[in-house]
Protein backbone atom coordinates (compact mmCIF):
# COMPACT_ATOMS: atom_id res chain seq x y z
CA UNK A 1 0.00 0.00 0.00
CA UNK A 2 1.36 3.39 -1.02
CA UNK A 3 -0.25 7.01 -0.11
CA UNK A 4 0.52 9.97 -1.90
CA UNK A 5 0.49 13.30 -1.07
CA UNK A 6 0.60 16.29 -3.75
CA UNK A 7 2.30 19.48 -2.21
CA UNK A 8 3.49 22.60 -4.17
CA UNK A 9 0.87 23.98 -6.33
CA UNK A 10 -0.60 27.48 -6.35
CA UNK A 11 -1.17 31.05 -8.74
CA UNK A 12 1.37 31.82 -10.94
CA UNK A 13 1.45 34.29 -13.84
CA UNK A 14 2.57 33.32 -17.17
CA UNK A 15 6.30 32.71 -17.77
CA UNK A 16 6.93 31.71 -13.95
CA UNK A 17 7.91 28.89 -11.98
CA UNK A 18 6.47 26.13 -9.30
CA UNK A 19 8.05 22.98 -8.05
CA UNK A 20 5.37 20.18 -7.25
CA UNK A 21 6.33 17.17 -4.43
CA UNK A 22 4.76 14.10 -4.22
CA UNK A 23 5.61 12.39 -0.36
CA UNK A 24 5.39 8.90 -0.25
CA UNK A 25 4.56 6.42 2.44
CA UNK A 26 5.85 3.23 2.54
CA UNK A 27 9.22 1.40 2.03
CA UNK A 28 8.89 0.28 -1.27
CA UNK A 29 8.82 3.75 -2.98
CA UNK A 30 11.98 2.61 -5.38
CA UNK A 31 9.76 -0.50 -6.68
CA UNK A 32 7.20 1.72 -8.00
CA UNK A 33 6.91 3.86 -11.99
CA UNK A 34 5.75 7.18 -10.94
CA UNK A 35 4.06 9.64 -13.10
CA UNK A 36 2.83 12.95 -12.91
CA UNK A 37 -1.28 13.75 -14.45
CA UNK A 38 -3.31 16.83 -14.59
CA UNK A 39 -6.70 17.39 -15.13
CA UNK A 40 -8.31 20.54 -16.56
CA UNK A 41 -12.00 21.41 -16.24
CA UNK A 42 -13.95 19.74 -18.60
CA UNK A 43 -10.92 17.56 -19.91
CA UNK A 44 -9.66 13.77 -19.17
CA UNK A 45 -6.96 13.36 -17.22
CA UNK A 46 -3.53 13.50 -18.88
CA UNK A 47 -0.40 12.17 -18.24
CA UNK A 48 2.26 14.81 -18.13
CA UNK A 49 5.61 13.09 -17.20
CA UNK A 50 6.43 9.82 -15.76
CA UNK A 51 10.26 8.31 -14.57
CA UNK A 52 11.63 4.82 -14.20
CA UNK A 53 12.33 3.32 -10.48
CA UNK A 54 16.02 4.48 -10.63
CA UNK A 55 15.02 8.06 -12.30
CA UNK A 56 16.89 7.03 -15.22
CA UNK A 57 14.09 6.42 -18.01
CA UNK A 58 11.97 9.70 -18.21
CA UNK A 59 9.08 11.04 -20.26
CA UNK A 60 7.38 13.99 -21.38
CA UNK A 61 4.19 15.03 -22.50
CA UNK A 62 5.51 17.07 -26.00
CA UNK A 63 3.64 20.16 -24.78
CA UNK A 64 5.89 20.42 -21.66
CA UNK A 65 9.09 19.37 -22.81
CA UNK A 66 12.15 21.46 -22.12
CA UNK A 67 9.88 23.38 -19.93
CA UNK A 68 9.26 20.71 -17.08
CA UNK A 69 11.64 18.63 -15.45
CA UNK A 70 10.46 15.56 -13.36
CA UNK A 71 12.75 13.74 -10.82
CA UNK A 72 13.21 11.66 -7.95
CA UNK A 73 14.51 10.70 -4.49
CA UNK A 74 14.19 6.98 -3.38
CA UNK A 75 15.94 7.88 -0.34
CA UNK A 76 13.15 10.87 0.45
CA UNK A 77 10.55 8.98 -0.80
CA UNK A 78 10.29 11.65 -3.00
CA UNK A 79 8.68 12.65 -6.58
CA UNK A 80 9.43 16.40 -7.59
CA UNK A 81 7.75 18.47 -11.13
CA UNK A 82 9.98 21.28 -11.83
CA UNK A 83 7.62 23.70 -13.90
CA UNK A 84 9.36 26.48 -15.69
CA UNK A 85 8.14 28.85 -18.29
CA UNK A 86 4.34 28.02 -17.29
CA UNK A 87 1.52 28.93 -19.76
CA UNK A 88 -2.42 29.16 -19.26
CA UNK A 89 -3.12 26.50 -20.56
CA UNK A 90 -0.55 24.30 -18.14
CA UNK A 91 -4.02 25.41 -15.40
CA UNK A 92 -4.98 22.13 -14.05
CA UNK A 93 -5.06 20.11 -11.25
CA UNK A 94 -1.63 18.02 -10.50
CA UNK A 95 -1.60 14.69 -9.24
CA UNK A 96 1.01 12.20 -8.74
CA UNK A 97 0.71 8.37 -8.90
CA UNK A 98 2.66 5.03 -8.67
CA UNK A 99 2.39 2.00 -10.88
CA UNK A 100 3.27 -1.52 -9.21
CA UNK A 101 2.87 -3.08 -12.79
CA UNK A 102 5.78 -3.76 -15.46
CA UNK A 103 5.45 -3.97 -19.05
CA UNK A 104 8.08 -4.08 -21.64
CA UNK A 105 7.20 -0.37 -23.48
CA UNK A 106 6.76 2.83 -21.72
CA UNK A 107 3.16 3.21 -23.82
CA UNK A 108 0.91 1.75 -21.14
CA UNK A 109 2.33 4.15 -18.59
CA UNK A 110 1.11 7.18 -20.57
CA UNK A 111 -2.67 5.57 -19.49
CA UNK A 112 -4.30 6.85 -16.17
CA UNK A 113 -5.53 3.11 -15.55
CA UNK A 114 -2.55 1.86 -15.19
CA UNK A 115 -1.50 3.39 -11.98
CA UNK A 116 -2.50 1.44 -8.55
CA UNK A 117 -2.59 4.63 -6.21
CA UNK A 118 -3.23 8.13 -6.78
CA UNK A 119 -2.33 11.43 -4.46
CA UNK A 120 -5.25 13.76 -4.06
CA UNK A 121 -4.03 16.31 -6.50
CA UNK A 122 -2.61 20.06 -6.16
CA UNK A 123 -4.18 22.95 -7.74
CA UNK A 124 -2.12 25.11 -10.37
CA UNK A 125 -3.08 28.21 -11.65
CA UNK A 126 -1.58 30.43 -14.47
CA UNK A 127 -2.24 33.75 -15.14
CA UNK A 128 -1.98 35.57 -18.43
Amino acid sequence: QVQLVESGGGLAQAGGSLRLSCAASGRTFSTYVMGWFRQAPGKEREFVAIIGWNGGTKYYLDSVKGRFTISRDNAKNTMYLQMNSLKPEDTAVYYCAASGRTYASVSPYYRAQEYDYWGHGTQVTVSS
